[in-house]
């Protein structure tokens, strides 16, 4: 059986270890300096963030409350509409606190924008959002990202909490993989 970079067909790191976790540490600090005195609930959406959400709240330097959204998408519709289903909603009360939503990435935005629609019927005084990596050219409509680690465009990337059939979340690096089918 092959290993891991094998069984991806990785074609070249593009995101070392070192560069995200120097990044992480970073927007750690800026998302500390902006909360510093606020109560922050920050909301990981599963399952892409697991890693990122992991590193970023160790890099936050203030008493925040984790959470995990989880959502799949509708077969034919996601990519076009937003129209996601949510598979583990959160557990936390939001209503009047400030939230950071973390996403692994953000592409067209619909399925972000379809989040935060859902975030805010429970009344958080804000949503922020942050996301490890943004393609703005794909973005289909504006949302509010304040925090991104890095822009991307249109590569296949594993690695990092970014899967491909669910494999590759584990590698410590985010990395191209050929364009599949």
């Amino acid at each position: 059986m092959a290993n891991l970079e094998e069984a991806l067909k990785i074609e070249h790191v593009v995101y070392s270890e070192e560069t995200i976790r120097e990044r992480v540490k970073e927007i750690g600090k800026q998302i500390t300096e902006d909360f510093k005195g606020k109560e922050l609930v920050v909301i990981g959406v599963i399952k892409g963030s697991l890693y990122f959400l992991s590193d970023l709240t160790r890099a936050i330097d203030l008493p925040v409350k984790v959470d995990m959204v989880g959502f799949s998408s509708i077969p034919d519709t996601t990519s076009k509409t937003g129209i996601v289903r949510i598979t583990k909603d959160i557990d936390i009360d939001i209503t009047d606190k400030h939230v950071l939503v973390v996403e692994d990435v953000i592409r067209t935005g619909l399925t972000t924008a379809y989040i935060i629609q859902n975030l805010e019927m429970k009344k958080p005084k804000d949503i922020t959002l942050c996301t490890m990596l943004l393609n703005p050219d794909r973005l289909l409509m504006t949302i509010p990202v304040k925090y991104y680690g890095f822009e991307i465009n249109d590569l296949w990337l594993a690695g990092y909490g970014l899967d491909h059939d669910e494999i590759g979340r584990n590698l410590p690096y985010i990395a191209q993989i050929p364009k599949r089918k």
